[in-house]
């Protein structure tokens, strides 16, 4: 039975809604968690559709959990009695605790304190929602086709990936006072999670934007489906996402070599995309093979495609099934529905669904003994002196190593100049990418060869010395190089080893290639990001999702390894696959379909509505949700009248700032588009200190990159030292390493087995 690397360690969860996920990963991940709301349960509760009373949601959020009764003000003295037997406490809105009551009775807690936009600023006081957040980190400007209004994507996505993204923050802080004996106290935003965990526009972005930011882009909406365009065939839609040389080369063997496309040009991107026959020509090829036929075709020869899939497809396909991604989950007596059988893989078994989700009106307490730590040497970064591997590329492998980075971990970028991280190419031929710049900052480069006998050996050298080792390759890249499981654990027992793939390391679909956009195809959410009654408006090609929040999952469970190994002495595996981690964030969704399904009556529950409404100005929009008759009533009184067309009207004729700040301050959750340029500026940003300016000195201008993770009273912000250039520190990375001195480094340098940077 795997050994879940946060047992023993004891949660109280005061956070509601979707943000319960945050306690639930860390339940997966083996801590006791105990969820506190008041007499009758959390309004969450009654949140969206349910099933003989109970929230889908809900249940989603809090599945392995259990529950305690808390009134305040009157069960203070409980609620700190708790505290006084927890390690971490999670908050977020829940009426009257006592922080600094907490803290001083709990000098050793952790203590996450989340909001709607941060405890200063003029936004300090507002109210989020899902299209709210949208609006204001950038994301609501993005997604669309030109000149059309703006399209606000399908689900719950920031707060989704804001969860995982706040988990990271606590198990960093937890880890550091494992160091240093000494609590904390986290202040998080969800402005500033959702917008660095889901989209942001200051990070790394995909592959096929050749390293412009988004910031950089045009300031409406862009029609990017020419870069990973759907086609039809036989019974359906399938995505293509052919990139690289080779897999253009693939697709044209597979059509036949027509001579229209045979020069050597067409292994050109730009050729591709300005072609107007090309697309033509493979949508005639594909017109009698169905989805399956092309997808393992693709898969055999190496060229990026997948199906669109509907939700519930996307559920029960083969790889799915062979994963048991889904399990069934008792939400009623008598009605099970499928639930995600967990997030990630810890030591090659899934950390899964560790039971269902607690009633109302519990008494729980904490009965789990206290794990037993063997303490590392003190610091003031969490991961100060740990020394970490770098081999992924693109956004999740180098959004999981910068992560390490900020939090003080020594991480080596491994490449070579043969092989470099796709990231670093730059359409505006920039000597390096700006993408590359902010999401690589603070690490370390090494080249080497690692087709050879010596680069081999001397890469294992490496890995005695790591403690991480992280990588996002195709399954079996690793293994095909000489470093499967069995030789890298032999090397060192201690290691923490991070994959992170498309599909997850097993089952029938391991070996596919994937990029985001296939991703998303795969799992129902193209298909969803689509104009109301247009099904073929598909809007996600801008979008980097999963990546970013993928790449936390993964930083997630570098942590959590970490400090098992701080109570075991041994290391361990975790692997994410980014379409579970997809799919799990439409976890409610997928429980309601089955439910129709099964023909299980469903109960509506409390919803909200969304409004996109048009304001003065070119383009310009504000974001609305409407959650109750309250704020209907508020805005109607504001605007005039209960209407949408009235709304629109009273809009119409004031700036998108007016709008929000009015609606804001009648207490009806509102948020301007804000696009990705704007947001360094914008006056919630610039209170937070979200942004902060960088260097690099391969570019002639400072550009804008993210500050910390989030607000900690004790560990430092990150540094800022410039991404590095391939093999820019490679001498000096044996050197401290491995401890080699001038006459062992000179044969490997002449040889080329390292490569250094002049």
């Amino acid at each position: 039975m795997t050994d879940l690397p946060l047992s023993g360690i004891r949660v109280i969860d005061a956070a509601p809604g979707v943000l319960g996920a945050i306690g639930r990963l860390l339940g997966e991940l083996g801590a006791e968690v105990i969820r506190i709301e008041p007499s009758g349960g959390g309004a969450d509760r009654d949140a969206g559709a349910k099933v003989a009373g109970t929230s889908l949601s809900f249940v989603a959020a809090n599945l392995g959990k259990k529950a305690a009764t808390i009134d305040l003000p009157g069960d203070e003295a409980r609620l700190i009695d708790l505290a006084r037997e927890a390690d971490i406490m999670i908050e977020a809105g829940f009426a009257g605790p006592d922080h600094d009551a907490i803290r001083a009775a709990a000098p050793e807690l952790i203590l996450v304190t989340i909001s709607d936009f941060g405890p200063v600023g003029p936004w300090r006081d507002w109210q989020a929602s899902e299209a709210v957040l949208q609006a204001l980190t950038g994301g609501l400007s993005r997604s669309g086709l030109p000149g059309r209004p703006p399209l606000l994507p399908p689900g719950q996505l920031t707060y989704e990936t804001a969860a995982p993204h706040i988990a990271v923050a606590t198990l960093a802080a937890f880890y550091r006072r494992l160091r240093t004996g000494e609590g904390d106290r986290v202040d998080v935003s969800l402005l500033e999670a959702g917008m660095q965990a889901l989209d942001p526009g200051f990070g790394l972005n995909g592959s096929a934007q050749s390293g412009v930011p988004s910031w950089k882009m045009d300031r409406g909406r862009t029609d990017e489906r020419f870069r990973y365009p759907i086609l039809p065939c036989a019974d359906g839609l399938v995505r293509l996402c052919v990139l690289a040389p080779r897999q253009w080369r693939a697709m044209y063997a597979w059509m036949g070599e027509p001579a229209e496309f045979a020069g050597p040009e067409w292994e050109k991107l730009a050729t591709r995309f300005r072609s107007t026959t090309l697309l033509p020509a493979i949508t005639r090829f594909f017109a009698d093979k169905a989805r399956a036929e092309i997808e393992e075709e693709g898969a055999a020869r190496g060229i990026p495609v997948a199906g669109l899939l509907d939700l519930d497809e996307a559920v029960a396909t083969a790889q799915m099934t062979a994963r048991a991604a889904f399990v069934p989950v008792e939400v009623a007596p008598g009605c099970t529905l499928p639930f995600p059988n967990g997030t990630i893989e810890i030591d090659g078994a899934r950390a899964g669904n560790r039971g269902p989700a607690p009633a109302a009106g519990g008494s729980a307490t904490f009965e789990t003994p206290r794990a037993v730590f063997q303490a590392p040497p003190r610091a003031n970064y969490p991961l100060e002196g740990i020394r970490v591997l770098d081999m992924g590329v693109i956004v999740v492998g180098g959004e999981t190593g910068r992560l390490l980075a900020d939090l003080g971990a020594d991480v080596i970028k491994v490449e070579n100049a043969a092989f470099p991280d796709g990231q670093r190419q730059s359409r505006d031929n920039a000597p390096v990418s700006l993408t590359w710049a902010a999401g690589h900052r603070n690490k370390r480069g090494l080249s080497i060869d690692l087709r050879s006998d010596r680069g081999k050996a001397l890469f294992l050298d490496l890995v005695r010395q790591a403690d991480v080792l992280l990588s996002n390759f195709k399954p079996g890249t690793l293994a095909a190089l000489g470093f499967d499981a069995a030789t890298l654990a032999a090397a060192n027992p201690r290691l923490v080893a991070i994959d992170s793939s498309a599909f997850g390391p097993t089952g029938p679909w391991s070996a596919r290639l994937g990029y985001g956009p296939l991703v998303r195809a795969s799992a129902g959410l193209t298909k969803q990001w689509v104009y109301p009654g247009e099904p073929d408006s598909f809007s996600d090609t801008v979008t980097v999702y999963p990546d970013h929040v993928a790449g936390r999952i993964g930083t997630l469970g570098a942590l959590a390894l970490l400090i098992r190994r701080l109570r075991t002495g041994r290391g361990g595996t975790a692997s994410v696959s980014q379409a579970e981690v997809m799919l799990g964030h439409k976890a409610a969704e997928i429980a309601t379909l089955a439910a129709r399904q099964a023909g299980i009556e469903i109960d509506g529950g409390i919803t909200a509505e969304d409004w996109l409404l048009p304001c003065a100005g070119e383009d310009e929009w504000c974001a609305v949700t409407l959650r109750d008759d309250a704020d209907r009533a508020a805005l109607a009184e504001v605007v005039g009248g209960p209407t949408r067309a009235a709304a629109e009207e009273w809009a119409r004729a004031r700036p998108p700032q007016e709008v929000m700040g009015t609606l804001q301050a009648a207490g009806v959750p509102a948020g301007m588009m804000i696009r990705v340029i704007e947001m360094p500026d914008a006056p919630g940003y610039r209170a937070l200190g979200t942004f902060r300016t960088a260097h690099h000195p391969l570019l002639d201008a400072p550009f804008q990159v993210e500050g910390p993770i989030a607000h900690f009273e004790r560990v430092p912000e990150p540094d800022q030292r410039p991404a590095p250039r391939i093999g820019e520190d490679s001498v000096a990375v044996v050197k401290h390493w491995l401890g080699l001195g001038d006459d062992a480094i000179a044969p490997l340098l002449t040889d080329k087995i390292i490569e250094q940077a002049a």
